[in-house]
This record gives C-alpha cells, structure tokens and sequence, in this order.
C-alpha cells in the first residue's frame, strides 16, 4: 500500500480509461492515484483487445497458408497448434501490461493495488489481496471499473464446457466442435480465430442478423465468408436449454422459422454481450445515481450526480469499446485541471471488428439514415476494383459511404475487407471535421493504396465513380 493517503485525483480500475485518466491528470501536474485489484491495463490488455487480436493475427496467418501454392509457396504438410498462438497471445498482453507499469513510473502515478469503494465525502477503502483495508481520499474520485462478460440463465458459464470470452483466450487446444452464442464483435471474432485452427463452428445469434450493430450489407457480406469457409450460422435463434455433459453440450434452440434443433457441440463460447462492474462500489453509501442497466449516469464532462465523482469507460454506458474509455478519460481530467476540451460525440466513434474480412463502420447504418428521415444517397466501391486488394489477395467486401444530398455530409461509412479497421480513421476525421463527400474525393489518394476506395466510395455516392 502507498503510504501517501490523500491525492487530488484517484482512479478506480486500471483499464483504457482508468489509467489514460490517471496519466494524462498527473501530465496536467495533478497528484494522482490509480486503484487495480489485477493487473494493469483491464480487460483489453490482459483479456480482450490485444490478445485477442493476436489470436487473430495467427488464425489471418493459418488462412494464408491455404493459398500460399498461388505465391509459389509450397509445404509438404502444414500443422495447426493453438498453443504456441496462445502463447504468443499472453507474451503480447504481458508486454503492454509492464509498458502501463512503466508508464506510471515515468509519469509519477501511484499505483494502489487493491480493490476500492467509495465510503462517501471524497473517501475510498481500499482491500488488498490479504484483506487488509485501508482508507484514502481524494478530491476527485473517477470510477472507471470496467464491464465483464454478460451470462444468461440458460447458458451459465462455467470456464470448461461453457466459455466466457476470457476462458476462451486461454485455451491451448481446439476443440472438434464449437458453438458460438452471440454473433457481434466478440463471437465473430472467436468464430474466426477456431475456424482457422480447425474447429467446427456453429454461430447462433438470436437478432436477424449477424454484427447487429453493422449496417446491413456487411452482415451479410461477412456470413457469406464465413460460410464459404465452413461456419454454420443461425440467425433470429434462440438458445432455450443447454444440457451440459461431461464432454460435450447439447444446445436446443429455436430457428427464426419456429422450428426446434439440437445441436451437441464438445464446447459452447457465451458471446452475448457485457454487464458493468458497478456493483460492490459503495455506490448506494456515496449517493451515486446509476440507470436501469447499471450502468452509472454522467454528463458530458463525466460527472455523475454526486460533486467530485466522475465515471467512465465500460461502466458509464454508451458503446462499450476502448478507445471511448481512453477518450472520456482525458475528457475528465482536462475537465477537472479546467483544460478546455471538446466533448466526445457519441455518434462519431468508430464500431471494429477484426475478424476476415475486417468490418468497421462510423455513423449511421443506410436503414438508420432512411429511419431518420434523411434524401441520401449511397456510394459503393467493391475492393475488385481496387489494384492493391487484387495483388494481395484480399478484394472480399467494399467500402460504402452514405450521404445527405442537402448538404452532402458524410452520415455513415462502413468497410468490409481488407485493413477496415485502419482505414475507418479517415472517415471518423471527414466526420470530425464536418467535411463533405466531395472533400473526402478531393483529397489525393496515393496510387496503388487501399485508401483509393476512400475517393471511389465518395465518388460513388456523388454518382461519379471512375472504377467501376
């Protein structure tokens, strides 16, 4: 335990948003404490973002490899492990972790190690791993504790047959068969990373389609892959009973047409979405409001009903992805040092999701748009147009942007296939900068580039595309 027990700025949770919060307030020359019970860096250091996305690197790879021939690669047998890839997952997520751990130290940010509550006027206790507790305060208090994997009562997880997201990252063998419950990011995801190492997949999702969140022509370009490399998908399906055996799970559920199935799988992935870690906080003592989900209320600047206590993250709501949390961080503390900084505009952060194809998108879905009453106008450039997506091999999906024709404002973009998730930068700029489609074209693409469809899809939805 520190032996410092007052600070003006003290963090609880060490995730994105806690430890951005923590380091950019002590940058500010603010004494700043950060309370983690676990490791630094949260859940998409240690068990989300990065090792999964290393998972993903290796399953990209596995997939490389079937059309390695057409390179002029050839192998005379080609073996699969998912151990070494774990492995190489949690050498990644161990790295960042220490680099947070660094990052503090450079900045001078205490690190208390323990689990904290709130005790009221501006006080926390703080429990460590051997139950001692002791008490600290502070003149701003930011809770920034995260969310973890939602169960359903007819699904509950275990960790052996029955997976969080968590348990799947440490698995080190691939099971014959896997059900995957829940098709948005995170099942998509997984579905991809035990594909590529040879498992049998089955997604269920219980919407009417798969990556609910996404607009619609993605959804179904991604099934369509997906489908082509073996994945079953059940969409509008609803899981109603799970049998648990000793090695294997039978799952009964009903298609979007009425009709019943049973499905006997060696391991089921709940991939149905995340609650916030809002409980156990001294909420209740302190007087902090939170909404029907759990979720606790802030305004803009992430102040909760309570002076000197601020939330943010996964357990503030809104969409819950890391880049948002790290954003209200800095958001809070320049707020709070009287920094002025914009407030983070909700409708302009980016939805990823790394699987192959890539899919990323920005603003409204075209249903979404049309829903809202906007005369628009939709752009779509397929990446077989475009030269560098045909030499690397990868000219699956399209980019699709949505324009107001009143004011040719970009409304929505999404990205299906090959570096998606880098590429939807541009547009969450364009957007930032209330730019126009006709400004999105008129910045020079350099040639041959992925980001040439930035200008194609723009042209197109001005009905001027060169390349198709």
């Amino acid at each position: 335990m520190s032996s410092n027990k007052n600070f003006e700025v003290l963090v609880i949770g060490g995730g994105p948003g806690g430890y951005v919060a923590a380091i950019r307030a002590a940058q500010l020359g603010i004494n700043t404490a950060c309370v983690e019970e676990n490791k630094l860096g949260g859940v998409c250091l240690n068990v989300g973002c990065i090792p999964t996305k290393a998972l993903l690197t290796s399953a990209a790879l596995c997939n490389e490899m079937k059309v390695a021939n057409s390179h002029g690669i050839t192998f005379n047998d080609i073996k699969k492990d998912l151990g070494p890839a774990q492995e190489r997952s949690r050498a990644i997520s161990d790295q960042l972790t220490k680099g947070v751990k660094y990052l503090f130290k450079k900045n001078k940010v205490t690190h208390v190690e323990g689990r904290g509550r709130l005790l009221g006027d501006g006080k926390i206790e703080v429990e460590a791993a051997d139950g001692s507790i002791e008490t600290y305060s502070a003149t701003h208090i930011i809770l920034a504790t995260g969310s973890r994997p939602r169960e359903i009562p007819v699904l509950p997880i275990d960790e052996e047959r029955v997976w969080s997201s968590t348990g799947a990252l440490f698995q080190v063998k691939t099971p014959a068969s896997l059900a995957v419950v829940g098709a948005g990011a995170v099942g998509m995801e997984f579905a991809d990373i035990f594909n590529a190492f040879g498992t049998e997949v089955t997604v269920i999702e219980a919407l009417d389609q798969i990556l609910p969140l996404e607009d619609k022509d993605s959804s179904v370009t991604v099934e369509q892959s997906f489908k082509k490399r073996g994945v079953n998908f059940y969409t509008g399906a609803i899981v109603e009973q799970a049998e648990i055996k000793k090695k294997s799970v039978v799952l009964t559920f009903k298609d979007v047409d009425g009709a019943e199935h049973s499905l006997e799988v060696d391991n089921v992935l709940s991939a149905v979405g995340r609650t916030p870690n809002t409980s156990d906080l001294g909420l209740e003592i302190a007087g902090v409001e939170i909404d029907e989900h759990g979720f606790l209320i802030t305004d803009d600047l992430m102040r909760t009903n309570i002076p000197g206590v601020y939330a943010l993250g996964d357990c503030a709501g809104n969409q819950l992805l890391a880049h948002k949390a790290m954003h209200e961080g800095i958001i809070c503390v320049e707020a709070i040092a009287g920094k002025s900084h914009r407030s983070l505009d909700y409708r302009n952060v980016p939805n990823c999701t790394y699987c192959y194809p890539e899919v990323a998108s920005v603003g409204l879905t075209e249903e979404q748009a049309l829903n809202e009453g906007y005369d628009i106008e939709v752009g779509k450039f397929p990446w077989i147009g475009n030269g560098r997506a045909l030499a690397s091999g990868h000219s699956e999906g399209f980019v699709k942007v949505i324009r107001d024709k009143e004011y040719s404002e970009i409304l929505g973009a999404h990205i299906v296939g090959p570096h998606a998730t880098e590429l939807i930068g541009e547009f969450v700029v364009g957007r930032h900068l209330e730019s126009t489609v006709e400004e999105m074209e008129q910045a020079m693409h350099p040639h041959p580039t992925l980001s040439e469809a930035i200008a194609e899809s723009s042209l197109a939805a001005l009905g001027r595309a060169i390349h198709i």
